[in-house]
């Protein structure tokens, strides 16, 4: 059982507030908000999504379960892909919201050999307004796999498309680009080609039920 469920630590110096004080600080830290997507139930495959602000690009990750532990695994596997200082420069600090799966706060601020990756806040309880760009960016997902909908006959494969045809939209807010056009990171383009993510051409973007038959 987490620290969180024992002993509701996890979010001392980890609450909203300490969040906007530490941007404060650390002005230059790029903005990462983290959720995820349940399917037609508590029970089975659960999506986490990672939403970096400045672009609106999201990575998608199709998990087992919604499980504290399986989330962890996700940041484990992340950090194997980009090697420790990469994934510290690509996730500096993540906002999220007070689920469940969010509570192994230390196994996910650390390494399993206690090296520090990131630093995790907590929006205010029943405050998701608080990262509203993660949730205006799933509004994108619904299109193509409505609420109801169990996400367990799906891949991560189907994911990636999933991401790839989202993230390939063009937005106003960034000067008519995609997020992905707009992305010029180069650890955060490295980690999209680890994953296999690139754009979809403007005519070929498909976010309805038939991108993803099931």
């Amino acid at each position: 059982m987490s620290e969180g469920f024992l002993n509701q630590e996890f979010r001392k110096n980890r609450g909203y507030d300490d969040y906007l004080k530490y941007m404060e600080k650390h002005p230059d830290t790029p903005l990462i908000q983290m959720d995820t997507v349940k399917g037609c139930r508590e029970q089975g495959k659960r999506l986490l999504t990672l939403h970096f602000c400045n672009t609106n690009m999201m990575l998608m990750f199709l998990m087992r379960d919604g499980k504290a532990d399986t989330v962890v695994e996700q940041f484990d596997m992340l950090t194997g892909l980009l090697g420790l200082e990469e994934f510290r420069k690509v996730f500096p600090a993540i906002l999220t919201d007070n689920g469940s799966e969010f509570k192994h706060t230390r196994d996910l601020e650390t390494t399993e050999d206690g090296k520090k990756r990131t630093k995790v806040f907590y929006c205010d309880p029943q405050a998701s307004w608080q990262k509203p760009q993660i949730e205006k960016n799933h509004e994108f997902i619904r299109y193509v796999l409505p609420k109801g909908k169990t996400l367990n006959p799906y891949t991560q494969e189907d994911m990636l498309l999933l991401a790839n045809n989202i993230n390939s939209i063009r937005r106003e807010s960034l000067g008519n680009k995609s997020p992905y056009e707009a992305t010029t990171d180069k650890s955060i383009l490295r980690l999209m080609e680890l994953m296999g993510l690139h754009t979809v051409p403007a005519d070929e973007v498909n976010l309805t039920p038939a991108l993803l038959k099931r």
